[in-house]
């Protein structure tokens, strides 16, 4: 039996790479973050989340996280480093954008992020969150 993964969605990850660093592979599927650095606070490292995307996510998918990042350092000018998740190869499309649309949805309103995406989080997220409400209460 060949041994077991770690983690069940994420294959591998790098966390705060310093912007202008390319540690990525080729045609990476997943996700990833800007940060910008903040001054240390009580000598803790602060990283203010700037922007959640993901990559390598397209039918014929010729590039990933990596042509996600540096497309960012043309267009996008408030962060400083990056951290990216990739993903098993049996992690589908779907699922890898269901992931986004949870982490834009659970920091949409946090007053300690000021992110830069235009989508705030998954229409499918909000609408099942009004399904759900009535159910929940019947079963109790």
């Amino acid at each position: 039996m060949p041994p077991q993964a770690p983690l069940r969605l994420i294959k591998r990850c790098r966390l705060y790479v310093p912007r202008g660093e390319m540690e990525i592979p080729h045609v990476t599927r997943g996700i990833y973050v800007l940060y910008c650095k903040k001054p240390r606070r009580k000598k803790k490292k602060i990283f203010e989340v700037f922007y959640i995307g993901v990559g390598g996510i397209s039918k014929k998918s010729k590039s990933g996280i990596g042509a996600r990042i540096r497309s960012h350092q043309k267009t996008k000018n408030n962060w400083t480093h990056y951290s990216f998740f990739e993903v098993h190869d049996n992690v589908s499309r779907e699922e890898i954008l269901e992931l986004e649309g949870l982490f834009l949805r659970i920091f949409r309103h946090d007053p300690r992020v000021r992110l830069d995406n235009k989508q705030m989080g998954s229409s499918i997220l909000r609408n099942l969150s009004r399904d759900s409400s009535p159910v929940w209460r019947h079963e109790r």
